[in-house]
């Protein structure tokens, strides 16, 4: 593609190349730069692409796109935002794929895994579509699953994702939308047919440092798509809408909205309720358990009449949806009279909700398993340890992705959480070793919740991923016969 053609679009400052030279490639990171290559220098989270714009040229880089011209002469284009201008370039080059499917976003805190899996269904099963999902658990093409590192990958990424996707004959691409991703511009360009807003609680400090920057990183979605539906029950509903420029429809439990839930019924394996528009109130039933689930349904619901699909039959769809995994998972333990689940809850409310949920049908104690990451937002470990004390009878307290933290300066910053609290707990550094301790001590009827891990396979230490199933954790231990 000639320079030229790929730049389209991209506010150019200043020039020093021939706009009508071939490129071949793209590249942002010097490691991955190919001769020919137009090499995009960013400044980033953990480093500045600035930094090895001569290791891309010596990699015979044809041309350097750059916010800040280094020293002597070069093949440079300058631009204002070089990390927005990947995003349009990523476009030019995968001829823009985003226009060739009906595309749905979600951010919040929690719910968002759920909350595309289910669109994902209902778009399959009522519409008979091929559908794109892009998310924490994996991305997928139709059935196709390919492993993902991060919610929402780089700009560049998403628009190569985009095209597999178009031209596997995808007709809607769902995905999960990150603060980092909305505020470090990687679906910058990127028009939405429906954006979905599910909640916002404390995560993430440690990047956006105040609640207000994170709300207004996910703000950013509703000025860049037609429809909004989102959580008339959020207190932060309002700051998010504030410049908003999209039609809004709002779903709720407690407020006036445009689509709400009445006689909502929460048992052990499910939940049910009235779906209730101006217009119709059917009854809606999903077996997967929590008071959460409730919203997450009627999200979804309200994003499928946004696409023009009817409360009746999404309803007949997510009546036989199945679990999602990492998400109130049961795991198997045969010849055992306690229940384990895994779930993702790595934040203080979402922590709240699925012990919440679990003490509503359990018959014995509710036991957590939990630990905070490493690196990250430090201010919400104490009120994850709160949480587990709050809505735990019994919580063990140990490592999650300690990533490069000592995992008992973690667990230290863990454990004022539990002052005050007569809830007893364990440490147990170890998460291996901290599963096995609450198998072995567990009581008849008892329902033990591994919270943070989820779809995870892995633990992250010192940068290195190391492979941890805790479903395999636990069928070992239930197989040495202990």
């Amino acid at each position: 593609m000639k320079l030229r053609e790929l730049l389209n679009g991209v506010p150019v400052a200043s020039c020093a190349v021939d706009l009508e030279m071939e490129i071949t490639g793209v590249s942002y990171d010097s490691r991955a730069t190919q001769p020919g290559d137009l090499f995009v220098a960013m400044t980033g989270y953990a480093t500045d692409g600035h930094k090895y714009i001569a290791t891309a040229l010596e990699k015979g880089a044809a041309a350097v796109l750059c916010q800040n011209l280094p020293e002597g002469d070069g093949p440079y284009i300058r631009t204002a935002d070089s990390r927005r201008a990947l995003a349009v370039i990523g476009a030019n080059w995968f001829g823009h794929p985003a226009e060739e499917m009906t595309m749905i976003a979600v951010t919040g805190t929690c719910g968002k895994t759920t909350t595309t899996y289910l669109l994902k269904a209902i778009l399959e099963q009522v519409r008979g579509a091929k559908v794109g999902l892009i998310g924490t658990n994996q991305n997928m093409i139709g059935q196709e699953v390919i492993p993902t590192d991060r919610t929402t990958p780089e700009s560049f990424e998403v628009q190569r994702l985009f095209r597999e996707m178009a031209d596997a004959g995808c007709t809607y691409a769902v995905m999960e939308t990150s603060s980092h991703a909305l505020c470090l511009d990687r679906v910058y360009g990127v028009h939405y047919a429906v954006g979905i807003f599910t909640n916002l609680t404390q995560d993430h400090l440690d990047f956006h440092v105040t609640m207000e920057n994170y709300c207004d990183a996910k703000a950013i979605l509703f000025r860049n798509c037609g429809v909004g539906v989102v959580n008339g029950d959020d207190p932060w509903t309002p700051r998010l809408l504030k410049d908003a420029t999209c039609q809004v429809r709002t779903y709720g439990v407690k407020s006036e909205a445009d689509l709400r839930a009445e006689n909502v019924v929460l048992s052990a394996d499910g939940i049910a309720f009235d779906a209730v528009t101006k217009t119709e109130r059917v009854p809606i039933r999903v077996n997967i358990p929590g008071g959460f689930m409730v919203y997450n349904t009627l999200d979804v619901q309200g994003a499928a009449l946004a696409l023009g699909i009817s409360l009746k039959d999404s309803a007949a769809v997510l009546a036989k949806v199945p679990h999602v995994q990492g998400r109130v998972e049961v795991v198997p333990t045969p010849g055992k009279d306690y229940t384990i689940l895994i779930d993702y809850a790595h934040t203080p409310d979402s922590m709240v909700n699925v012990l919440q949920t679990v003490k509503e049908f359990a018959k014995g104690r509710t036991v957590a398993v939990f630990g905070c990451g490493g690196d990250r937002d430090k201010t919400k470990r104490p009120r994850m340890g709160k949480a587990a004390a709050d809505w735990s009878d019994f919580a063990v307290v140990t490592t999650d992705n300690p990533r490069t933290e000592e995992p008992a300066a973690i667990i230290r910053d863990i454990l004022p959480g539990f002052d005050g609290s007569n809830t007893p707990y364990e440490v147990v550094e170890d998460r291996v070793e901290a599963i096995r301790w609450a198998m072995d001590h567990a009581q008849k009827d008892d329902v033990i919740v591994l919270c943070g891990k989820g779809h995870e396979t892995y633990q992250e230490v010192n940068h290195q991923k190391f492979h941890m199933d805790e479903r395999e954790i636990v069928a070992e231990h239930l197989n040495s016969g202990r």
